[in-house]
């Protein structure tokens, strides 16, 4: 039988999740029914068809990828249940109400400007590959195993790799692509909820990691191996199809919407690189220095 940690002691009020969960009230309640998306009609028109379906090819990882991580975080919560991690079982509560939203968001956003086509044919084999495969069995894991094997697999795979390369990459090619030249106003208000969102999703795995490696520091090698065995994933995601990509005036090689071809990816490596330099200090560090630390991408 469970013994619940509330009838033996109080909040730990001083974690790094119990905090996410107080950010996560104050933040993570917008609705994407509120956002006004009748601009972004306007400026999807504007759109030359390669442009639109450049778009449309990103739109198609994030809707898929949030639909799939709704479903595939339920076994952590589960994972850290068992082991009587109250504070981070109070805070990954709040992961399936904001993923269900992110993925409502782009359906609502996609069918106000007039966008009814099944978009699964734009997702690459390297996609299907990680949230059909990869990503499941990691979290599914968790099921009956929460060594801390299993977990840092399941927090690497999730919350470093899914949303803090893939995803991050993802909100990186809105900005350089949509937000700079000022269109669509509605979609670029949700990224920047979602990424908001989504930047807790991070520390939080980011804690979760460290805290794995300060009790086993044999893990950040772990950590290190799991992150290149998907690193060919992110190469292939964020590699433009030739057919999409012509010579500029400068002689380099762009997409539709003006993106110098391999920027994406080394954005992707920028970001890897970032998560392995935050985790490598945790060897080093205190529990209690561990949850003092605010590494929250925002």
């Amino acid at each position: 039988m469970r013994e619940y940690a509330m009838v033996k002691q109080s909040i730990n009020k001083d974690s790094l999740p119990y905090r996410l969960y107080q950010k996560a009230k104050r933040h993570g309640v917008w609705d994407p029914i509120d956002i006004d998306f009748s601009q972004d009609k306007e400026d999807w028109q504007k759109l030359n068809p390669a442009q639109q379906q450049e778009v449309l090819s990103t739109i198609a990882l994030f809707i898929g990828g949030e639909e799939a991580v709704t479903a595939d975080i339920l076994p952590m919560i589960m994972a850290v249940t068992k082991k009587g991690w109250f504070e981070e079982e109070t805070y990954l509560t709040t992961f399936l109400f904001e993923e269900a939203k992110h993925a409502e968001f782009f359906s609502l956003f996609l069918e106000e400007i007039g966008v009814t086509d099944d978009l699964s044919d734009l997702l690459r084999p390297g996609y299907r590959q990680l949230f059909d495969e990869i990503l499941p069995n990691a979290m599914g894991r968790l099921l009956d195993d929460q060594s801390p094997e299993a977990m840092v697999d399941a927090a690497v795979t999730y919350n470093m790799f899914a949303e803090g390369v893939l995803a991050e990459t993802g909100y990186w090619f809105f900005y350089e692509g949509l937000s700079k030249i000022n269109l669509m106003p509605g979609l670029m208000e949700g990224i920047r909820n979602i990424k908001r969102d989504e930047g807790r999703h991070i520390g939080f795995g980011t804690y979760l990691i460290q805290r794995l490696i300060h009790e086993k520091p044999e893990l950040f090698d772990r950590v290190q191996e799991r992150l290149q065995e998907l690193l060919p994933i992110a190469a292939a995601l964020t590699a433009r199809d030739e057919s999409t990509v012509y010579v500029n005036e400068d002689g380099k090689y762009v997409t539709s919407l003006g993106f110098e071809d391999g920027k994406s990816m080394e954005y992707a490596l920028k970001q890897l690189t970032t998560r392995i330099e935050v985790l490598s200090r945790a060897k080093d560090k205190s529990l209690d220095e561990i949850n003092e630390t605010d590494v929250i991408f925002e």
